[in-house]
């Protein structure tokens, strides 16, 4: 037999977790046990933390992430392996201004004008102030991240690597400088990526303007939603196919009111069913129109400055903002006979993330990444598997951006972050690029430099993470330790903009992927599948949540409804749900300490444990499920399937060990049944706790470890414990499971016909079984239980040939499990009930059964939802085909 345990202390009363959950996460933090010791005996396991913006606050898409990272680091450590979350935030360069930008405005000031030293310093002494509330937030959530080596993109380990990488990329020509369209915020004065574009749908006007052609009465009409760029029209173009206009190619239009003679010019770029099928090609103000322009050489005339105000190449209207502008320029174009007719068009329209302005296409200036020479190997690293996308549909989705890759455009126009290390030379205009500051011009040698006033594109410091972060370019420990990392976890949507600019500087600094794998997790929707947005006015706040149910309520739900491809529909009343869950956990286990209080149990650590024991088919068959459990969930965390590891955790805690095992092991708990059957159902209970805790631990993390010490299982923290390994039980209590299945078949039968009658469950009733064979032999054994179970007042064999007056009944394989109502009971009622139940099930069936019938449902609807239908209907019809055997017999 192994070790005796004995609890430490009862409990009392319902489970509280906000005592609890600060309780543990300061003792884990005291105890170091989230550090990363870099054992060499133990193999390494590292995740990087998907950085969150400094200027962040906990949302779901937050707790989602992290709580599965949680889950496969605890699991990790458990496993043996010697784990490092590293943890850290990113300085979000336009997030992070724009914050304080609106707080100098409270003093009446700007940026200009504090100067670009002296608002850097409040950009610095607000992240110290407030810089680490979402890191607080995560400790919440129970995130059991390294802390001792978190990290910040600004840092100055990090702001080297960033140096080091531009000016090594810049040194291989994979870095330039020129100019291109990029999208750009005129209130923020900034190009942004497409990332930090929202795109929104706008209700706006389609402009039909007339272009009159040179040498014909012809004139080809253009529709717009943007009229004030005519002024920079440079082309008219139309598709090579389009026969309408094939006459008007080579010919010449020229610009309304601006008298500007522009070529005619075919391109495939133009979709003939939009509009007229023509389009204004003005290349300083479109990106398609932009390509166009590289391909037929023509001009780029900008119309409108960084801050959204029309420049002097627009002519009388210069000076104007752009909204100004638009309602002049179309007035003069109607004045003038150029207005064919103006429509409602409903389009998507792009804006800042962070200010909501609508954004411009604008041509400037700006650094690049010349991406594809990086992008062919990251492509061969996933297709060669490498690297490998959970779900694996998701490579899919990486090989079309990284297919049709474009040049990455990493300048920024902003004061907050990694300033670009280049200088310009004022005497020759040499550019020098340098890790160090330079003093002089390194063509010329005059001091007469000055730095380029951009930024880096945060997402370039972020591309760096898996290995900056282990401290490159130094060869250090961790770096040797735990590059590469073993596990990604990420939303779908930064596939391009992080995962795979990740992929290209790992293999091009490191020789080496950054990750393994990379887990895609789904979005968390609110229970109609609508997105969270505080517009709609249907966020769920994790922290609220956390206060409300605690931390381990939020997590197991969220890990519960984790499915993979499948995406999350939350709603309070889930998160609710599994509190009392917990609160189930926390009450089982109070129902076993309080009868094993002074005594305690053995525990069973291997087969060889259960020789001598008086275990009966309950315990074999608890014992049986429980292997079969720590196989399972042991599997499917290894797979990442976390929902489907905690619905069993779930299902065997609440169904089987709740429902049914300390129920039937109440009287042997009690010792109503002797010494040693007191002993032996301790040893099982003790058993299951010990490893059920331990299973629940990665998702659970705060009533699991309190619970542990509450039974007293070790001196050990449970969060460093051993992963659970199955005890080995003999083969024939497999046999105990059909057993069980059987004596659940007719409790719940019993269950079912009491509720069918209307009879209360506190109401005795008189149980008889019918049959012959084995089956009811071992029925018979268990009279007790069953009557226990069901709340008969006694069951016993029914060996006539007609059924017991009074009785409603259900038939299995092995004979009849027969209810004789009580004498007083309404019979007439029960009739009129039972007849309006089946009524109301056989409506409900219906539409179900002709919904799987139909062949469209059956081929669109994912396999489980069909399978959930079916499962329903069956369930209903074996219902309702007891209820009409009763009416029949009854009537």
């Amino acid at each position: 037999m192994g070790k005796r345990v004995f609890p430490r202390e009862g409990i009392q009363g319902s489970y509280d977790p906000s005592g609890v959950e600060v309780k543990w996460y300061d003792v884990w933090m005291e105890k170091d046990v989230f550090r990363a010791h870099k054992r060499s005996d133990l193999p390494p396991y590292c995740i990087v933390i998907p950085p969150p913006n400094v200027t962040g606050s906990l949302h779901m898409g937050h707790a989602l992430n992290n709580t599965l990272q949680d889950v496969v680091v605890r699991y990790k450590r458990m496993r043996g392996f010697d784990v490092l979350w590293l943890p850290g935030t990113d300085h979000a360069g336009i997030a992070t201004q724009n914050v304080v930008e609106r707080e100098i405005a409270k003093e009446g000031l700007t940026r200009d004008q504090l100067g670009r030293e002296r608002f850097l310093q409040r950009v610095w002494e607000w992240k110290e102030r407030y810089g680490s509330r979402i890191i607080s937030q995560l400790k919440r959530l129970g995130a059991s991240c390294d802390w001792s080596r978190t990290r910040f993109t600004l840092d100055e380990g990090l702001s080297r690597a960033v140096r080091e990488v531009f000016v090594s990329l810049y040194r291989e020509g994979l870095i330039y400088r020129g100019k291109y369209l990029v999208n750009w915020c005129p209130r923020c004065t900034t190009a942004l990526s497409d990332l930090e574009v929202e795109h929104k749908e706008v209700k706006g006007k389609l402009y039909y303007v007339a272009y009159p052609v040179e040498g014909l009465e012809e004139r080809v009409v253009v529709a717009t939603t943007r009229p004030e760029t005519i002024l920079g029209d440079v082309a008219i173009a139309v598709h090579p196919e389009d026969e309408r206009y094939r006459h008007l190619v080579g010919r010449t239009a020229v610009v309304p009111v601006v008298g500007r003679r522009i070529p005619i010019i075919e391109d495939k770029m133009v979709d003939p069913s939009f509009g007229t099928g023509c389009v204004k090609i003005t290349p300083a103000h479109d990106p398609n129109d932009f390509l166009v322009g590289q391909r037929h050489g023509l001009p780029q005339i900008q119309v409108m400055d960084e801050k959204g105000v029309m420049t002097e190449e627009a002519g009388e209207f210069a000076g104007m903002d752009r909204s100004q502008c638009r309602k002049a320029f179309v007035e003069r174009l109607e004045r003038e006979g150029f207005l064919v007719k103006v429509e409602d068009h409903i389009h998507s329209v792009g804006h800042c993330y962070r200010c909501s302005s609508q954004i411009e296409p604008y041509l400037s200036d700006q650094w690049f990444v010349r991406t594809r020479p990086l992008a062919e190997p990251a492509v061969e690293a996933v297709r060669s598997g490498r690297i490998r996308f959970v779900p694996e549909s998701w490579a899919n989705t990486y090989y079309q951006w990284m297919e049709n890759i474009r040049d990455w455009c990493i300048s920024r126009q902003l004061w907050w972050g990694h300033r670009i290390p280049a200088w310009y030379c004022d005497s020759c205009g040499h550019v020098t690029v340098s890790s160090e500051d330079p003093t002089s011009c390194e063509a010329c040698g005059s001091s007469s430099i000055r730095q380029d006033e951009d930024v880096l594109d945060t997402w370039f410091s972020s591309a760096l993470w898996p290995f900056s972060t282990l401290g490159w370019p130094e060869e250090t420990s961790d770096l040797r330790r735990f590059y590469p990392t073993d596990l990604l976890v990420t939303g779908f949507d930064i596939i391009f903009f992080w995962v795979a600019r990740m992929i290209m500087m790992g293999l091009h600094f490191m020789g080496e992927i950054p990750f393994r794998d990379v887990y895609i997790h789904a979005l968390v929707r609110d229970e109609r599948g609508q997105k969270m947005s505080k517009s709609r006015g249907n966020v769920i706040d994790p922290l609220d949540m956390i206060e409300k149910y605690g931390a381990d309520a939020l997590r197991f739900t969220l890990c519960v409804l984790t499915f993979q491809g499948r995406d999350i529909m939350l709603s309070e009343a889930k998160i609710e749900g599994y509190k009392h869950f917990v609160n189930k956990l926390w009450n089982a286990s109070r129902l076993v300490l309080m009868n094993y209080q002074s005594e305690g149990a053995s525990l069973i650590e291997g087969p060889e444990d259960l020789v001598g024991m008086e275990l009966k088919f309950q315990d074999e068959w608890i014992l049986w499920r429980l292997d079969e459990l720590v196989r399972k969930v042991t599997e499917d965390l290894e797979l990442y399937r976390f929902g489907e590891a905690a619905r069993a955790i779930y299902d065997f805690t609440w169904k089987e060990l709740c429902d049914w095992y300390l129920e039937i092991a109440k009287p042997a708990m009690r010792g109503l049944e002797g010494s040693s059957r007191k002993a032996a159902t301790g040893a099982v209970a003790f058993t299951v706790f010990e490893t059920l805790l331990k299973l629940l631990h990665p998702f659970v993390p705060f009533v699991s470890e309190e619970l542990w010490h509450r039974f007293g299982f070790g001196d050990e923290l449970l969060a460093v414990s051993s992963w659970p390994r199955p005890i080995g039980v003999p083969e024939r209590f497999e046999a105990s499971c059909d057993k069980m299945r059987l004596l659940s078949e007719v409790v719940r039968s019993v269950r079912n016909l009491r509720a069918d009658a209307r009879i209360h469950p506190r109401e005795e009733v008189r149980v008889y079984l019918r049959g012959e064979g084995e089956a009811l032999g071992f029925l018979e054994e268990q009279r007790d239980y069953i009557a226990l179970l069901s709340g008969a007042r006694e069951v016993s064999a029914w060996e006539g040939e007609d059924r017991p007056d009074r009785s409603v009944f259900e038939v299995f394989p092995w004979g009849e499990v027969l209810v004789q109502m009580p004498l007083e009971l309404d019979f007439r009622g029960l009739m009129g009930s039972l007849r309006e139940e089946l009524s109301r099930l056989e409506r409900e069936m219906e539409p179900l059964r002709l919904k799987l019938l139909d062949e469209n449902f059956l081929n669109r609807a994912p396999a489980e939802v069909v399978e959930r239908e079916r499962a329903r209907l069956e369930e209903m019809s074996a219902v309702a085909e007891r209820l009409r055997r009763n009416i029949e017999e009854l009537g």
